[in-house]
């Protein structure tokens, strides 16, 4: 029986922190943004491309190609040098980041439309309409019968679509906005609202199973890893959330400093790390929620930070990139980008993408 755990927990930690693609906001369906691998500390930009308007969407990345929209109204495909390979008019501002999956690519509109185009040449396949905006990336999961893709809207409501088709499957009312994107957790999706709650939904049913009490809104992702959920909201606390007992485990709040936390959580197996509005940038243990280090950086941070092995990369408001030690926030490495970035860093074969306000996606890794 010990000899299985491990097993599962091996498997369990590969699945979540080793991976060749980034096809989700956050890199996987749990929304760690912690990959196994290798980037080097002296990164250069090598590529990038241009739209008419701000980037707060994040990129996302397969096959050699990057994905994102646009304030501009358009969404985009294009290689890793910057050649555009297509695009999409969405006739409103794209801020959500899009998710890749099974050949096609879905993402949301400020004016509500959920759009599923053919990933190789972004024809429209479905398109599903919201009452409100959607902000947040979606998530699925792949039952014996269909595939469910689960998206959060402004009008309070995550929406179960069947991805086949765009049916409506069902709808899952909260108490208030929902700006995050939900994480996957067993058939289930986890998100926090605007209404302080951290909701567990059945992704089948479409019924809530756990409504966990935080306090004020969560505007960011929570992360998952096991069974536990993590989490910050708008007052500065951040949480770890036991899922099956539906009891917050722990609670790192510092009274004197209460400034949001927008950005979502970058969650390795020891350590977790995020930006506050603050300037800080925080690491957390894991296993107790011991702060571990805090680096002031040179402005506000909403941009969710990403683990890449040994190292972290962090994007702030002023355009400013910064490479950290994991272990002791040593700083390694910094770029200047020149714009704000809310935008968050996707990981890719080496290279660092991210997009900011001056509606550029950058490409950065060894030349």
């Amino acid at each position: 029986m010990k000899g299985k755990l491990v097993i599962f927990l091996l498997l369990l930690t590969s699945s979540l922190f080793a991976q060749s693609e980034w096809p989700i906001f956050r890199g996987n369906q749990q929304l760690t943004a912690s990959v196994d691998s290798e980037l080097s500390s002296s990164l250069q930009l090598i590529a990038s491309f241009q739209t008419d308007d701000d980037i707060k969407a994040s990129p996302v990345v397969k096959d050699g190609a990057v994905y994102c929209g646009s304030t501009d109204g358009f969404f985009y495909a294009f290689k890793l040098n910057g050649d555009l390979l297509w695009k999409f008019d969405a006739e409103n501002a794209i801020e959500a980041p899009a998710i890749l999956l099974d050949g096609k690519v879905l993402f949301g509109s400020l004016d509500g439309w959920l759009f599923c185009l053919n990933q190789t040449d972004g024809g429209l396949v479905w398109k599903y309409k919201t009452d409100n905006q959607i902000i947040g990336s979606a998530n699925w999961h792949k039952g014996a019968e269909q595939t469910v893709v689960a998206v959060g809207s402004y009008d309070y409501f995550l929406h179960g679509v069947d991805l086949k088709d765009g049916h409506n499957l069902w709808k899952y009312e909260s108490d208030n906005f929902i700006n995050g994107a939900p994480a996957l957790y067993k058939n289930k999706v986890v998100f926090g609202g605007c209404d302080g709650f951290l909701h567990l939904v059945n992704l089948e049913t479409g019924q809530v199973e756990k409504k966990i009490e935080l306090s004020t809104y969560v505007a960011s992702s929570p992360a998952i890893v096991g069974h536990e959920a993590y989490v910050g909201d708008y007052d500065g606390r951040f949480f770890a959330v036991d899922l099956e007992y539906g009891i917050v485990s722990w609670t790192y709040d510092d009274p004197e400093k209460n400034l949001p936390f927008i950005a979502s959580p970058a969650v390795s197996a020891n350590y977790i790390v995020l930006g506050n509005e603050d300037r800080q940038l925080y690491c957390f243990q894991r296993k107790d929620g011991k702060l571990v280090w805090t680096k002031r950086l040179s402005n506000r941070i909403n941009s969710s930070s990403v683990i890449v092995g040994s190292k972290v990369v962090t994007a702030t408001m002023d355009g400013m990139l910064f490479m950290h030690a994991l272990e002791t926030g040593e700083e390694l490495w910094s770029y200047e980008i020149g714009s704000q970035m809310v935008s968050s860093p996707a990981f890719y074969q080496g290279k660092i993408i991210i997009g900011a306000n001056d509606g550029r996606i950058y490409i950065l890794g060894e030349k």
